[in-house]
This record gives structure tokens, sequence and C-alpha cells, in this order.
């Protein structure tokens, strides 16, 4: 990986969680090559390996570790495992994340035929279970990471958490009510850690991605022959720059908010990186 600019993160360690993802693995990709010992936590143990492999073979440093965000006492064991091998915890990346099809309605707009059209998933049918587990996922899966590993930040100075929000956050999207507030909530807990750490040390910033392609939306955003969907056209429309993010574009967005030369004074912030769909009124 080529870094957009060059920050000096050697003694540092950082914990990306979902950092086997598509976005996920860029971030712990980047903050390697920035010089940052790396510890890469998702679920899928061969995706984190390759993540750890790519890091190691690039002369980074990596351990990975399969866990659940919701598992705390797994957490600790992860953090005490990390404290061990790599040294406290400077870095926290909240990456996991993710929609539920038990909470996406089938439909943009409702009308009144749906009520009792049982071939639709209409907002009346949300899966109570679906919707607790994207929350939990979200939000409890930013909470938990944090409780465990920010105890290693306390007066470092220097220490910074990234959370991941979204621009559903911003405006929520059609279809998906669940996932638009779990991000909601992510952006302002953003803003509540801010200040609650601001005495101790910890900055706490987030990242809003507009529309980058990733193995949880692909099936919604590319049909079967390889075309974009009518969803990935709509988007796109109403992206100025007209296309899809690259996950290489985050890194700029993510080395300046955890370079504390660059952003000491940068905290309680949700930066939009999103090909200025926030900026366009459709019009």
């Amino acid at each position: 990986m080529e870094l957009p600019f060059q920050i000096d993160l050697n003694d540092k360690v950082a914990v990306v969680t979902g950092g086997s993802g598509v976005l996920g693995s860029v971030f712990a990709k980047a903050l390697a090559k920035a010089g940052a010992k790396v510890a890469v936590l998702a679920r899928t143990k061969d995706k984190i390996n390759t993540v750890v492999n790519d890091i190691t073979s690039d002369g980074g440093e990596a351990i990975g570790y399969s866990v659940d965000v919701l598992d705390k006492t797994s957490l600790e064991d992860v953090h005490a495992d990390v404290l061990k091998k790599l040294g406290p915890c400077s870095i926290l990346i909240n990456g996991a994340g993710g929609n539920n099809p038990k909470a996406t309605t089938s439909k943009e707009y409702f009308h009144t035929a749906d009520l009792n059209d049982t071939s639709l998933q209409s907002f009346f049918d949300l899966d109570e279970v679906g919707v607790n587990e994207l929350f939990n996922l979200n939000f409890l899966g930013t909470l938990l990471p944090t409780q465990v590993f920010a105890r290693d930040m306390v007066d470092q100075e220097t220490s910074t958490v990234i959370n991941v929000s979204s621009m559903n956050a911003y405006t929520p999207l059609t279809k998906i009510p669940a996932y638009s507030g779990a991000k909601a909530a992510i952006s302002n807990f953003t803003q509540w850690l801010a200040v609650h750490f601001s005495k101790v040390g910890i900055r706490v910033n987030a990242m809003a991605p507009g529309f980058f392609l990733t193995e949880q939306n692909r099936d919604l955003m590319i049909k079967e022959d390889g075309e974009l969907s009518d969803r990935a056209h709509k988007i796109i429309s109403q992206t100025p720059m007209e296309r899809f993010g690259e996950a290489e574009e985050l890194v700029g967005t993510l080395l300046w908010l955890v370079d504390h030369k660059s952003s000491s004074f940068v905290n309680g912030i949700v930066v939009p990186v999103d090909g200025g769909f926030s900026a366009y009124s459709g019009v």
C-alpha cells in the first residue's frame, strides 16, 4: 500500500475491529504502513489471516484475533493478549458494523395495498430480533471495544478513538431504517465520548463514508450480470462525483485524524467522505 502522505506511528499499537472487511482491512494496512503494530479483530479467521499476512509480507507487524465484538469477556481476553504481545493500545478503530436483511423493507415507499401483501417485508413486518441484532452490532459493537481498549489510553495524551458512522446518519436512506438509526447513534456517541474523555487526553472522532462497494452491499448494488442495480444508479445520480468511493480514499482522513501533530485540536467531529453526496440537494 502507498500512503497519500507520511505520518509516524512507530511505537503505537492500533486495534482495528471489523479489520478483515473491505474498509477495515485497508485501515489496518494503512496504520501498519505508517509504523503501528496492528491487532486485527474480526470474526472469520481465514480473512483475518489474509490481512495479517498482507501486512507482515509488506514489512509491518500485526496479529489477528477471531472475536465477537459483542462478547466483552472475549474482548478482554484479546486485550490481555494484545497488551502482552504488542503493548498498550493507543489507537482504536471501531470498524465493526453492518446491516441486517430482517431490518430492511422491500420497498422504498409504503402503499395501502402493501398492508396485506405477504410477499413483501413492509415496515410492519420488520423483525424485532433482526433490528435488535443490528443495533447491538453497530452501537454495542462500538461501545464495548471502547470500554475494553480505551482503558490503555487514559493519560497517554496522543491516543485516539475513531468510529465509523455513515451518510445514513445525516440523511436516512430508504429501506434501511434500523441501520440509519444505528449509525446516527454512532455519530451522537462519538460526540458524547469526545466530551467525556476530553480531560484524559483521548480524542474521539468519526468518519462517515459515502457509498463504497463492500461485501455487505454488493448484492444490492451489482446485479448478477455485473451491471449496476437501479438502487446503485440512484445513489450515483445523487453523488456529484458520479461514482462509488474506493476504500483507499478513506486513508487520508484516517491518517489525519490519527496523527496527533495533524489533528491534536480536532475532537468530536464526524467527517463525511462521500463524493459530495451530503452537499447535493438533488436539484
